[in-house]
């Protein structure tokens, strides 16, 4: 199996990559359950499925308690889960507090590792190397476009340029 991509072209007049073509992400519109994901997990595994349900049932309140805290989750193989949020900025700083926190979200850091590409030698005879920063999770994921225009959002369906929101070009980072 492969990540699915499509092509669409920016079509948004004020971007500086206006007629540019993009692959995009495409996704099936069915989730994972929890029962599917400890399902595939038992086959990969000793322990029975409903051994690992239960502990992915409660990994989320387990995380709830400790962001309550104020510390990161870190999943080795998988990444690090922090809390994060947004406020309203204040003149006063007596007046910035916790009634100021406007959005709460959890944000997602993956875990990567340094990956040696090459090495060259600088003009003073030190030996340097090249390396990349590799997403563990996603290090051997294979890419193929698609043309199933059932996997998209009726919205999207039939629509060959986008408006250029998301399509910057692909991430920076590796």
């Amino acid at each position: 199996m492969s990540q699915k991509f499509r092509k669409i072209q920016n079509a948004n007049d004020d971007s500086t990559a206006f007629g540019k073509w993009f692959a995009t992400a495409v996704y099936d519109q069915h989730f994972i359950s929890t029962d599917q994901l400890a399902e595939f997990i038992q086959t990969q595994a000793t322990v029975k499925k409903s051994d690992i349900k239960a502990v992915l049932d409660e990994l989320g309140g387990a995380m709830k308690h400790f962001f309550e805290l104020g510390q990161k989750v870190k999943l080795d193989g998988i990444g690090i889960f922090k809390v994060g949020f947004s406020s309203i900025g204040t003149t006063a700083k007596e007046d910035c507090g916790a009634q100021t926190i406007t959005t709460r979200r959890v944000l997602f850091q993956p875990e990567s590792k340094r990956v040696v590409v090459g090495q060259t030698t600088s003009k003073k005879g030190k030996i340097v190397q090249k390396f990349i920063v590799a997403k563990t999770l996603v290090k051997d994921v294979v890419f193929e476009e698609t043309f199933d225009t059932s996997l998209l959002p009726e919205s999207d369906a039939g629509s060959e340029s986008g408006s250029g929101e998301g399509t910057g070009g692909g991430d920076t980072n590796p």
